[in-house]
């Protein structure tokens, strides 16, 4: 069923994205990572119908705007320190979702400066407003 879900939101729906947007964030649980900010790259994907992102006039007002997203993860970024990776996914999908044209959300965060044997550690999480997408 919930493949059968992502297949009509992968078929009806236009995916706006914000790739490997880079921020110093003030997070983490241990105190060495609460005495300074550390790099986080966000990776966003919004799925929104076809009928709510085809521009017929060309303008910007007819689509979700890239800085939207922006100015989410920049406002809860401002607003303090987080702890965890997961807390800061779920503050951010939940108010991109919040959006009346945006009908699923994947949002991976990535503190690729953690581990000097890896890439990055991080959490992604996917969340669609209901389960009829982009109807």
């Amino acid at each position: 069923m919930q493949a059968d879900l992502i297949t009509q939101l992968l078929l009806t729906c236009r995916r706006i994205f914000l790739r490997d947007h880079v921020i110093e964030v003030r997070i983490g649980a241990h105190d060495f990572e609460k005495a300074r900010a550390q790099r986080v790259i966000f990776n966003i994907e919004l799925f929104v119908p076809y009928h709510l992102s085809t521009p017929t006039a060309d303008q910007l007002h007819e689509v979700v705007d890239y800085d939207f997203v922006r100015q989410v993860v920049a406002r809860r970024v401002n607003a303090g320190h987080v702890e965890l990776q997961e807390t800061l996914c779920d503050d951010l999908v939940s108010e991109l979702i919040q959006h009346p044209s945006v009908q699923a959300v994947r949002l991976s965060t990535c503190k690729p400066d953690v581990y000097p044997d890896c890439a990055g550690v991080g959490v992604e999480v996917f969340r669609m407003k209901d389960p009829q997408p982009c109807l």
